[in-house]
């Protein structure tokens, strides 16, 4: 329950999403989750960080191996989560 909680944090996901592509900076993570404040990212990129999910080095934030891990377990989902918002918007009848 506890990686729940973590990961149901807003901007968890997104960036260990974004981070799987990539090591990033502080201002490039900021740029590729757009809308997230400074005060949110600096946060959740510490909580990563304590739970061994992401670490900083001198070119930015990357995943750990365990990070990676987690997001191989959780990059099936991205592909469901498309197919589930197309049967939403077929079944409304929403073409957006």
């Amino acid at each position: 329950m506890v990686l729940f909680d973590l990961l149901g944090r807003s901007w968890a996901l997104g960036i260990i999403w974004h981070l799987a592509e990539a090591p990033m900076t502080f201002r490039q993570l900021q740029s590729s989750c757009e809308g997230v404040s400074p005060t949110v990212l600096n946060t959740r990129l510490k909580e990563l960080r304590a739970s061994a999910l992401v670490q900083h080095r001198q070119d930015g934030y990357l995943l750990t191996e365990t990070g990676m891990e987690l997001f191989a377990l959780l990059q099936p989902l991205g592909g469901w989560s498309g197919n589930w918002a197309n049967y939403l918007r077929s079944s409304t009848g929403d073409k957006g």
